[in-house]
């Protein structure tokens, strides 16, 4: 559905295994561009411009 629409970006954020994964949408379909994991710091398209510290989202700061 999401790859119809054309939505370019997928992030999927699992909180049980704290993992960040980055899908970028390419030729109709996605590809996987970044797993992260833990309290990395993350700078994951399409906001490669601001830094992302996954400690925050699981309350780990």
């Amino acid at each position: 559905m999401y790859a119809r629409e054309g939505v370019k970006h997928v992030w999927l954020v699992d909180p049980e295994a704290r993992m960040l994964e980055v899908f970028r949408l390419e030729g109709g379909h996605y590809s996987l561009r970044v797993t992260s994991s833990g309290s990395a710091r993350v700078r994951a398209e399409p906001f490669e411009a601001l830094e992302l510290e996954l400690a925050a989202l699981w309350d780990e700061s």
